[in-house]
């Protein structure tokens, strides 16, 4: 095994009993690596932070009406960051090859956004035909940033050499990202707000199994804080809930991550919002 269940009392959601693994439909992977941020440093603590907020969660889910655990959650022990992000890449894709092949949703906690192209790279081999759902204040299309093919900056063109995918909530990138982007399928956070069917729009850009990645910039940072890049005129909690209903409602979703979060000592608040959001996709996977 090249992996190994959480050893510590810091499960998500502090169930008890806990699930053994073979029971468990979902298999949460901590993932603290801050390699490649470029202003604000912290998002390597992102994954504890979530864990110990979700320990305060009420694990019945008034929207569906439901209780996600009874499904089976279990806490991965987490994958140890690497020297550079291109092995950070390569060892969470293996763990994730692994649990997959084991038939978990895997749950990937960040840490910076890099992870998630291991994460997507383990998915699209598992699953053929996969459509990515990025929601993200930012393009994130640079072919190279900082010296590294890898940065945070390059997530979506790592993820466009092997799937297509569909950007929402995006309000800040360089110029020079223009031509890479599909405007069919890339949603403008100020366009948001003048489309009353951008929801439905899109998730019927959405073909075969989808895997969502959140980057909690996505969020306005009135809402969400604490991340390195807090962009201002982002999306609401429930404008982001609307749009992870629909998906999960209309389409198969096989795994998801979210990432970024960049804890407060002094605000513990986004913290539990972090964690809330992940029990809400989950509640909404095991009811549509």
């Amino acid at each position: 095994m090249k992996w190994k269940e959480n050893d510590n009392p810091g499960a998500f959601g502090d169930i008890t009993p806990a699930t053994p693994y073979a029971q468990a439909r979902f298999a949460v992977l901590p993932l603290p690596f801050d390699g490649t941020s470029t202003w604000l440093k912290g998002t390597d603590a992102g994954p504890d932070a979530v864990l110990a907020a979700s320990a305060n969660m009420e694990l019945y889910d008034v929207e569906t009406d439901s209780e996600p655990w009874r499904k089976g959650i279990v806490t991965m022990a987490p994958v140890a960051a690497q020297d550079s992000p291109e092995a950070m890449v390569a060892a969470v894709r293996e763990v994730a090859l692994d649990l997959i092949g084991d038939g978990k949703a895997v749950v990937g906690v960040g840490g910076e956004h890099t992870v998630s192209v291991g994460l997507i790279q383990a998915h699209r081999e598992h699953y053929p035909g996969l459509t990515v759902l990025q929601l993200d204040a930012h393009a994130d299309t640079r072919d190279e940033y900082g010296g590294s093919r890898y940065s945070h900056a390059c997530v979506m063109a790592r993820v466009a050499e092997i799937c297509d995918y569909v950007q929402v909530g995006v309000r800040s990138m360089d110029a020079a990202e223009k031509g890479k982007l599909n405007r069919r399928r890339t949603f403008f956070a100020h366009e948001i707000t003048r489309n009353v069917a951008w929801v439905d729009d899109v998730v019927a850009l959405l073909n075969g199994p989808v895997y969502v990645t959140v980057d909690l910039d996505v969020l306005d940072p009135g809402e969400m804080p604490s991340t390195g890049t807090p962009e201002p005129g982002g999306l609401s909690y429930r404008e982001i809930t609307k749009l992870l209903a629909a998906v999960c409602r209309e389409q198969r979703v096989v795994g998801f991550d979210v990432v970024e979060l960049m804890p407060n000592a002094h605000n513990k608040a986004p913290d539990f919002l972090a964690a809330r959001l992940i029990y809400q996709m989950m509640a909404y996977m095991n009811e549509w």
